[in-house]
């Protein structure tokens, strides 16, 4: 079994980790060198460039890409249908919409290349625990590829499912971290009320350990969030700001296109539209109209 992963951040990293330590035969390229020496060290075949790959794997290759989504994904997709050879399975396990995979999907089976793409959740602890993977693409795509799914997944038969064909990979992973989102907002609200009421003094750290055993919203997200607060309750060194990386967005919008409601998703991803607004237009805006009708004062900026 071998495989060429391109792309060797945290994610692509770990996976190349994962599947050596499983006897897989893995080259590796990444625009930092740095990262594929060190995996080169733990056994991974570096490729000096990217143009190299080819050489070194076996026709039909199975290349997979692990980039961000977006523009850096696709001229990689590009360059890679002028130096593989038809025949060959190309995999894009980023986070893409899953209409540019449809896109790229035709693109390149019209060019004589397989295409899969492949939702991965799992993030730091996947190499340790194995990966939740979200896959789409054709029988022969499946054939091919479902091998490495197993190795990368927790358990061969747990941790991974073929979604359908081309699309319908990243589009379970679009849902999955939309849902991710809301699991996200509960907790963080439910958590925040209970430690307005300073009056309990409800030691915060103590209550979400209890809360991992036993009770119905026990999981690895309160965990982490277990975890976190072991170390530090009041969480003074963290800016409450919280960044979207677009899935959320993607969710809610074909929620909206599809007629779906999804009112617990969508009011997550405002909320962290909230903690990105460093000016707070809005707000003031707010507080000039309740002045404006009910004489109310207004706070001004000190400084």
């Amino acid at each position: 079994m071998e495989l060429a992963i391109i792309g060797l951040g945290r994610m692509g990293g770990n996976m190349a980790r994962r599947l050596v330590r499983s006897g897989v035969r893995v080259v590796g390229w990444n625009r930092s060198q740095d990262v594929v020496r060190e995996l080169a060290a733990e056994g991974m075949v570096a490729a000096e460039s990217l143009e190299a790959l080819p050489a070194l794997l076996k026709a039909p290759r199975l290349v997979w890409v692990m980039l961000p989504a977006g523009e850096v994904t696709e001229q990689t997709l590009q360059q890679l249908s002028t130096i593989l050879s038809p025949g060959d399975l190309i995999v894009d396990g980023g986070n893409a919409n899953y209409k540019d995979s449809q896109r790229r999907g035709t693109w390149l089976e019209q060019q004589g290349f397989l295409f899969a793409d492949v939702g991965v959740s799992g993030g730091v602890w996947g190499l340790q625990n194995g990966y939740g993977l979200m896959a789409g693409g054709s029988p022969e795509a499946r054939m091919r590829l479902e091998p490495f799914l197993k190795l990368l997944a927790p358990a061969p038969d747990k941790g991974w499912v073929w979604a359908g064909p081309v699309g319908a990979g990243h589009f379970a992973k679009m849902v999955h971290n939309g849902i991710e989102y809301g699991m996200m907002q509960a907790l963080a609200e439910g958590l925040a009320i209970i430690r307005k009421k300073e009056e309990f003094g409800t030691n915060l750290a103590e209550l979400t350990e209890a809360w991992r055993y036993g009770t119905v919203i026990r999981s690895w997200l309160l965990d982490l969030t277990a975890a976190a607060l072991a170390e530090d309750q009041d969480l003074k060194d963290i800016a409450p700001m919280v960044a979207d990386s677009g899935e959320g967005r993607w969710t809610v919008m074909e929620a909206v296109e599809l007629g779906v409601a999804a009112p617990v998703i969508t009011e997550a991803l405002y909320a962290r539209f909230n903690s990105q607004d460093q000016e707070g237009y809005a707000y003031k805006l707010l507080a000039m109209m309740r002045k404006g009708f009910g004489g109310h004062a207004v706070q001004k900026v000190e400084g």
